[in-house]
């Protein structure tokens, strides 16, 4: 039977427009090309963890409107349920807005319903966390639902891994709450300075580098340096998400954990052969085609 994995977290619609340099103030250019695509970090790493072979449900908020509907058959599409993603009456799904020009980029994050994700909603969804094998929560999502969902986890005896991004603030008790933490280098740094509670903590905390590999901490202390593979690098865009959704993936099938993260390295090295975040994402037998 497939693992059972509810990822809780930020549904974004892209909005990406090319130009051959950035408007000034007031200015109004033409714009060399359009398009649009799936992200989110949530979303991201439903995606990513379905495509691996888990049954995943979303918990989660679109808005009342063309995006949100779109982004939900989409999702229905990837074999994700919905059913606990909530459509916001009256608000706009979340989007990003991005200009590209010259190498560079500027970027304007509307939060729109991703903001409304509240401790009811968990509640609500408890049914959903007390089945899982592992829950994945980012902090793309308001503080207090992530807080709830470490909270009833733990009540209901179920693994959380917490994605500490973008790095925000919980309450110093929530912290240790989670079975994994899986930050990437600025973010662990942020962990042990500002929290003194956790700053002491290394067991199953996995720490993401890039092209330098995983770090993973025991409780002993001690840390090993598990290698990335080899990729031909053409966008490292949904990278992160992607290694997240696969340590999911290996998490909720009861791999090791040195072994969950090669499986999870693996799949992030496939994802950065393709351009785009969830275009990128690997299927299963790509990943069972490589040697770990």
């Amino acid at each position: 039977m497939p693992a059972n994995i509810v990822v809780v977290g930020s549904i974004n619609m892209g909005l990406v427009t090319t130009a051959e340099r950035m408007p000034s103030r007031g200015e109004t250019i033409l714009g060399e090309g359009f398009h649009t695509y799936f992200g989110g970090k949530g979303a991201n790493q439903a995606v990513a963890a379905a495509r691996l072979g888990a049954r995943v449900s979303m918990v989660g908020a679109v808005g009342s409107d063309a995006f949100g509907t779109e982004y939900l058959e989409y999702l229905q599409a990837e074999g994700i349920n919905t059913g606990h993603v909530r459509t916001r009456p009256g608000l706009s799904s979340g989007v990003a807005t991005i200009i590209v020009s010259e190498g560079d980029n500027c970027i304007i994050v509307t939060p729109g319903a991703n903001a409304t994700v509240s401790p009811d909603d968990i509640e609500k969804s408890r049914s959903l966390l007390r089945e899982a094998d592992a829950v994945l929560v980012q902090l793309e999502i308001p503080a207090p639902a992530v807080e709830k969902v470490l909270q009833t986890a733990e009540e209901e005896q179920t693994p959380v891994i917490l994605n500490p991004a973008p790095m925000q603030p919980l309450a110093p008790a929530c912290w240790g709450k989670a079975a994994y933490l899986t930050p990437n280098e600025q973010e662990f740094e942020r962990l042990q300075s500002e929290y003194p509670a956790i700053a002491g903590r290394r067991e199953n905390v996995v720490v993401t580098k890039g092209a330098a590999g995983v770090s993973v901490f025991r409780a002993d202390g001690t840390e090993e340096v598990i290698p990335v593979r080899t990729a031909d690098v053409r966008d490292t865009t949904g990278a992160g998400d992607t290694f997240n959704g696969a340590f999911a993936t290996a998490v909720a099938e009861r791999m090791s954990l040195e072994d969950a993260c090669r499986f999870a390295n693996a799949a992030s090295a496939i994802s950065v052969e393709k351009a785009g975040a969830q275009t990128g994402m690997p299927l299963r037998a790509q990943i069972e085609d490589r040697d770990l």
